[in-house]
């Protein structure tokens, strides 16, 4: 082959892939945005941005891919605002199999255009709890559901789903399959996987801002919106486990510095875990009592460093960390999933207190020790004669520790005596 046609079939190969390469870019796209954690405002802000950048792109869709236990209410509450508001269909996915779309997770899927779910999936169980899964008080209990319940009939409604199927979900914690939740109007059919989810979705009309929409998504191109690096920080240290581990470690490198100045190292490292602990607990329902127990007990802590009490200090600092770890987290209503797990407290409390008893210990230790400064660190210690001790009075000069100092002894004394 001849180096002419050779170029001319390099030519016609490139021209062939950028074409290829341009077709797929002109194909028509649909968004895919993940959600495979508690909600939180890192999710609500990722959702936000996301619906956002389809409305100015042009997106057909955006399918909400969701597998979640729930999560803060207000997060929710601002998530499905911006769905309803959303110009752009929203199609949420529970999957893949296995997965669940609990609590908060329901809401958000009855608050979608278009509901689905994959084989092996199950969603509801939305019943306002207590931080600790535990039942509210009455009073308070009838007002979170009262409240609960507007909202989910609310949302199913506006979708055309079953309303009294949804609100069962809020009232009995009713839980329902993929095949459960379909046949019970909740969702719109089970798709295994998001291509089949499209074809399925293709041809639906769904409400929207103003007017109805035909969804015309089978075949289009998808694209992964994935969290920014700032939003999925946000997603691990608004974690009530890693809120708890970043607390303890921040002020456990503050209790270090403090007690051991100049180390420099702990007091940074503490000072930045801290800041990022006191930012997950401005979003999470962190009960101020049990922050001002942890707070109190390390103040103890570091007055057993400069106050000798024996160790009582110290026994009051362990009784207030412990009180204030169980309860650090007090869930607002209807957010039951937020709350320290037991196997993070106590392995926690456990190193904790055993590095402040080492630390309280050691300093008993040093106190015990004889001083080794000053006038108290030479009893006892033998000093060499330098000159005097020839007047009455008995004084002189004395060498000891390599310092000179005026001393008073027997009269008569000469130089290099000890």
């Amino acid at each position: 082959m001849s180096r002419r046609a050779l170029g001319v079939a390099c030519l016609l190969v490139s021209a062939g892939l950028a074409g290829a390469q341009r077709g797929a870019a002109d194909r028509p796209v649909v968004f895919l945005a993940r959600i495979d954690t508690p909600i939180h405002p890192a999710s609500a802000s990722y959702l936000k941005k996301t619906l956002r950048a389809a409305e100015r792109e042009g997106a057909a869709a955006v399918v909400l891919g969701l597998s979640t236990p729930g999560g803060l209410l207000t997060s929710t509450r601002e998530m499905a605002s911006e769905i309803l508001r959303s110009k752009v269909p929203v199609v949420c996915f529970v999957s893949p199999s296995g997965s669940q779309a609990a609590s908060a997770g329901f809401f958000l899927l009855m608050a979608c255009d278009v509901a689905a779910m994959a084989p092996g999936t199950n969603t509801g169980a939305a019943a306002p709890v207590g931080g600790e899964g535990q039942d509210l008080p009455k009073k308070l209990g009838e007002k979170a559901e009262q409240d609960a319940r507007a909202f989910i009939r609310s949302l199913a409604r506006q979708r055309g789903r079953n309303a009294e199927k949804a609100e069962a979900a809020v009232t009995s914690s009713a839980s329902y399959t993929e095949t459960e939740a379909r046949d019970a109007g909740l969702i719109e059919f089970v798709a295994r996987d998001v291509p089949d989810l499209l074809r399925q979705a293709e041809g639906r009309r769904v409400g929207g801002p103003g007017s109805d929409r035909t969804l015309r998504v089978a075949g289009h191109r998808i694209e992964s919106r994935e969290m920014s690096g700032v939003e999925k920080l946000i997603g691990v240290v608004s974690h009530p486990n890693v809120a708890y581990i970043l607390f303890l470690l921040g002020l456990m490198g503050l209790y270090f510095e403090l007690s051991s100045p100049g180390a420099i190292l702990p007091g940074i490292v503490g000072g930045i875990a801290l800041v990022l602990a006191l930012y997950a607990f401005s979003v999470l329902p962190v009960n101020l009592a049990g922050l001002a127990l942890i707070l109190f007990a390390i103040g103890l802590f570091v007055a057993e460093v400069k106050v000798v009490s024996h160790g009582l200090l110290a026994v009051g600092g362990a009784v207030a960390l412990i009180a204030g770890s169980l309860l650090l987290f007090s869930g607002r209503e209807g957010e039951a999933d937020y709350r320290v797990d037991l196997s993070i407290i106590i392995p926690s409390l456990v190193l904790t207190l055993a590095v402040v008893g080492l630390l309280t210990w050691k300093t008993l230790q040093l106190r015990m020790l004889p001083a080794t400064t000053g006038l108290e660190g030479m009893v006892g210690e033998v000093a060499r004669v330098v000159g005097g001790f020839g007047e009455p009075d008995g004084s002189g000069k004395i060498a000891v520790h390599g310092e000179y100092w005026d001393a008073e002894g027997p009269p008569g004394m000469s130089a290099g005596e000890q």
